[in-house]
């Protein structure tokens, strides 16, 4: 699996001008899936978002993860994460999970994901999403689970 996760004050997703997912304090995280990827890679990658200390302590120095400072997670969705840019100017995606096994493990890491931390806010799989944020930092971290 594929993330990319940034810090943020703030951030919701809106599809057709409905906000459909939002958080104060916490994670923005995209969600790509790969087709060999598992469920249990689902549960690894939670595990990795939950832990990840990206978040300020008393000193300053990022040593607080999202549950330590009870933050939000958003969720999204987004198989351009494995656009393949290496030959022409067309970016390829057949690195990207099916659409139908894409949708099943991006809903295991927001079932998951739910059963272990709150708040947790979702896109929508497959729809033309608009994302708002205010990045914090800005820290922005890409995860690979390969």
């Amino acid at each position: 699996m594929l993330a990319l996760l940034q810090r943020v004050r703030e951030a919701r997703v809106e599809v057709a001008g409905e906000t459909v997912g939002a958080i104060g304090p916490g994670l923005l995280v995209f969600v790509c899936a790969e087709p060999a990827d598992t469920p249990a890679q689902a549960a690894k990658l939670v595990d990795k978002l939950l832990k990840l200390r990206i978040f300020a302590d008393e000193a300053g120095r990022m040593n607080r993860s999202v549950q330590d400072v009870a933050g939000g997670l958003l969720l999204v969705s987004q198989f351009t994460l494995a656009a393949d840019t290496a030959g022409g100017n067309r970016p390829g995606f057949s690195a990207a999970a099916p659409p139908a096994l894409g949708r099943a493990l991006y809903d295991e890491v927001l079932r998951v994901a739910r059963a272990r931390h709150a708040p947790v806010a979702a896109g929508v799989f497959g729809a033309d999403m608009q994302v708002h944020l205010v990045n914090d930092g800005p820290v922005t971290i890409p995860l690979s689970l390969r």
